[in-house]
Formats: C-alpha cells, structure tokens, sequence
C-alpha cells in the first residue's frame, strides 16, 4: 500500500486559514505541524480537538483527524477519544475563553487525573471571536467592549492552577518564538500524562495592550536561566506567578507519574477499541435502535 512521506507539506490542509494577517495562531499551528514532523507520527496517528473561538478553527488547517466539539468542552471529547483508543496522539487545542472560562472545570479535572493528553491553549488575553469582550486572562484595568471603564476583576493564574491541579507538564510559549514553541510542543506530545501549554498568541484585532512588542519586551526563556529546575514544584509556582516587567516562557515543570489509562481498572485489558462489546448482534441492534 502506498504512503505519504510525513512533510509540513503533506499535513497542509486543503482548507487555509482564515485568522487575521499577524494572528499569533499561525505560528502555534505551524508548531503543531513541525512538532508530527520531528516525532515522526503519521498523520492518521493524530486526533486535535478543539471548542469554539478564532483559534478553535485550527483542526480544519491541519491534515490530520479533527473534531471541532462545543464551546468548552474540547477537553471531555479529546479525554473520550484519548481512553477508547490508545494509538492516537490526542492533541486538543483553544482559546483562553474556550479553555479557562466555560471550560475550566474540565480543565481542572482533566489534570488531576493525569489524562495522557496534551492541551494547547492560545492565549490572547481577550474574547476574539466575539469581537473583543474580557477574558478570564485579560489583564486588570483593560478597557473592552465589555468593559469599557477598565477591567476589575483579576485575571486567573492558567500556569498556577495547573501546577496545583496536578498537570505533569506544564510550559509556556510564545507565538512569535516559533521555533522554541515547536520544541515545547514536540516534548508535551511526546509526555506521558497530561501536558499544558499556555500560549501567548497576540490577537492583532482586539487587544492592543498585549501586543507582540509587550511580550518581545517582558519574556525571557527559563532555559537560559542558571540553575533553574523544572523538577521543582515549587520554584515553578513562583515562576507560573510572574507576570509584570519580566515573563517567563519555556518548560517550568515536568514530573513522571502514572496516568489515569495506567490506573483504571476498564483499561486493564487495553483501550476500549480492542475490548469485547459483550452484547449479542440482537441486544446490541436493538440499543442503538433506542438512540437513533
């Protein structure tokens, strides 16, 4: 049987892109796609899931198994994919209103079970899709549609909440740092156990505040930094809280523990596909009848 050669072409959808010129979603969908290149995972081997938002579009853009779910709940439908069939590299992807508003129970819950998923989050600080209302990210005092005297409420920690959800792999990117984005991304897939990558991904429409020259300004990459230890939970906490002059991206913390697919007693005998349905043809013909 032929097969195609795995290229950055050859995962180019039929389908372009529609963002705004300068989107940082772009560079996060190329991350993704180099990320497949370099761990060598055929295309039919990769499942991305998404909610509802700009950047909730992406699974049409890439060439690869898509499901483009409800607003918020990439999260349950990438968790139901990822427990029935083991072979999948599950990638679910979104936005900071999709992930962190509406969707932050699942995000939370997903965590500390450890679900062997990784999550991409595109975060703009901003309601993009919508036209520009505040998110649980948008930065104290911001004036938008929705708040027009300025911000009040304070903007959730998504790095902090992680950390103490229980994620084993927990990054921070940056669209314009492409290349290093790609390398964050290729490790959280390659993870074992559930993986955040919280993206700033600058939304050139509606948030002029944090731009791609506030970010180039402020972050500075941990790599570089002497003695720093992504083992250290705590020294994590304290990066994942640091968002004012300087803003650190890269790895701040991974750590090696079972997950939920090692735990649960169902997936004791493999995922879900290669079980036994343990209903005669009848019984069965007559359940889906019943839903259909």
């Amino acid at each position: 049987m032929a097969t195609v050669e795995l290229t950055l072409k050859s995962l180019d959808s039929d389908v372009h892109p529609d963002w705004c010129p300068g989107c940082g979603d772009f560079g996060v969908l190329k991350s993704i796609k180099e990320a497949i290149v370099e761990l060598g995972i055929p295309a039919h081997k990769v499942l991305i899931v998404s909610g509802i938002g700009c950047s909730s579009n992406l699974p049409g853009f890439i060439r690869a198994y898509g499901v483009h779910s409800l607003h918020g709940r990439a999260i349950p439908v990438a968790t139901g994919a990822a427990l029935a069939n083991h072979d999948l590299h599950v990638i679910a992807v979104g936005g900071d209103g999709d992930g962190y508003g509406i969707g932050i129970a699942h995000f939370i819950h997903a965590m500390r079970r450890n679900l062997n998923l990784t999550y991409i989050v595109m975060d703009n600080e901003v309601y993009g899709l919508t036209t520009g209302q505040t998110s649980p990210t948008t930065t104290e005092g911001m004036k938008t549609k929705s708040t027009p005297r300025g911000n009040v409420e304070k903007p959730i920690q998504p790095l902090a909440l992680a950390l103490a959800s229980g994620a084993t792999y927990v990054a921070r990117g940056f669209s314009a740092e492409q290349k290093h984005l790609t390398k964050l991304t290729a490790a959280a897939i390659a993870h074992r156990g559930f993986s955040l990558i919280d993206v700033f991904s600058p939304c050139v429409t509606f948030n002029k505040l944090n731009t791609y020259p506030f970010f180039k300004e402020r972050v500075y990459k941990l790599e570089d930094q002497p003695g720093y230890d992504p083992a250290d939970l705590m020294g994590a906490m304290e990066k994942a809280m640091e968002f004012n002059s300087r803003i650190p991206i890269g790895l701040l913390y991974r750590t090696e523990k079972p997950t939920y697919e090692d735990t649960e007693p169902v997936l004791r005998d493999g995922p879900l596909v290669d079980q036994k349905l343990g209903l005669d043809r009848r019984t069965f013909d007559e359940l889906l009848a019943e839903t259909m």
